[in-house]
């Protein structure tokens, strides 16, 4: 074989192996409860996110594409341009409190969330669906609105945090005076519920 050919065919070789430590994205779909609004960005979960990968030196990067005030439907018009520009690994879809908070049809909202999972899979991404819950006293509305999570997570066999939330919600003194928005000392729990949904998610083989 020629010193000419023998180049050509490492050069081959060489494109058809994958970087062995290529990096992989996440993008984090959210609202309010994921942009960080009130508090410092870089105390926001996502952020505190960033730094746990780096921490077990899994080779990610964070995108937060959270805006305060979003709902499904927001997010689903967005989505196809955002995997489109970051080619997520991972996408976190913690959107739907506002949609409860402003009354909006669930199966609306379900039909979103659905669009929006469906867009990630077919951009070959995997999906973690992150649940809400809305206070009591919105009565029935409530009950349905948090097993719409649920529902839609078995039909669509996609992993499910239950809740943002959970172990927050219920302490006054995390939030800030607008008595919906967490501060930053609840961040840290939020990025612990959403770990244990996204943690199986991540290939390990994305290591520093």
């Amino acid at each position: 074989m020629s010193s000419t050919l023998r180049l050509l065919v490492l050069c081959a070789v060489v494109l058809l192996v994958p970087a062995a430590h290529a990096a992989g994205t996440i993008l984090v779909l959210g609202d309010s409860l994921s942009a960080g609004y009130g508090i410092r960005q870089d105390a926001a979960w996502p952020a505190l996110l960033q730094q746990r990968l780096a921490e077990k030196r899994l080779d990610y990067s964070v995108v937060n594409a959270s805006i305060s005030g979003e709902t499904t439907s927001g997010g689903r018009s967005r989505i196809g341009e955002a995997l489109a520009r970051h080619k997520p690994a991972v996408v976190v879809v913690a959107l739907g409190a506002n949609d409860g908070l402003r009354g909006l049809p669930l199966a609306g909202m379900r039909d979103n969330l659905a669009g929006i999972i469906a867009a990630t899979r077919k951009a070959k991404a995997r999906v973690l669906l992150v649940g809400m819950r809305l206070p009591p006293n919105y009565g029935p509305y409530a009950t349905e609105f948090a097993q719409s999570y649920r529902e839609l997570a078995r039909k669509e066999k996609a992993p499910l945090v239950d809740f943002l939330l959970d172990g927050v919600a219920d302490q006054p003194a995390l939030f800030l005076p607008d008595a919906l928005h967490p501060t930053a000392a609840a961040q840290p729990r939020l990025l612990d519920n959403v770990w244990i949904g996204l943690e199986p998610l991540l290939q390990p083989a994305l290591l520093k």
